[in-house]
């Protein structure tokens, strides 16, 4: 047997029980309202989470050099060359693993059964760029066109 059935739980048989509630004369109804309403403000209150109403003050910015404020131009220099030394070596490192990779896809498609050129020259980027307009070829009054911007290989 259970002891509380949710079948017979309606909020407007809760509505109609209250309103038949306060309808009845009591001598301290308003009171005991008001301290209803006093106490649960206050819980709000005091459970509601604190918020900012102003915007939170700017951060210090701390600005970080990574070279002395004194340099010559003769260290500028060597450190700006010493830099390009670094990517230089890093493009040939680049430039090594696209032929790696180019060779393995090749190797790849030679061991799936297909033409690893016949599939360069379908699906590929164009190795030289084509031919541009010569200038003399442009019709009078029209710049000539620019240069199309190469476009580098996808890794």
């Amino acid at each position: 047997m259970r002891m509380f059935n949710l079948k017979s739980v309606s909020p407007v048989d809760g509505v109609g029980d209250f309103i038949q509630q306060w309808r009845q004369p009591t001598p301290y109804r308003w009171q005991i309202l008001g301290l209803s309403v006093a106490l649960t403000f206050t819980l709000i209150v005091l459970l509601m989470p604190k918020t900012e109403r102003a915007p939170p003050a700017q951060p210090d910015i701390i600005w970080i050099n990574s070279w002395r404020a004194d340099r010559s131009e003769k260290e500028i220099l060597e450190s700006n060359l010493e830099n390009q030394r670094r990517k230089d070596a890093q493009a040939v490192l680049d430039k090594k693993a696209d032929e790696t990779r180019r060779n393995f896809y090749r190797n790849l498609a030679r061991g799936s059964g297909m033409d690893p050129d016949e599939l360069e020259r379908e699906f590929g980027q164009p190795k030289s760029k084509p031919a541009a307009r010569p200038a003399a070829a442009a019709p009078a009054g029209l710049a000539p066109a620019p240069a199309e911007p190469s476009i580098p290989p996808s890794k």
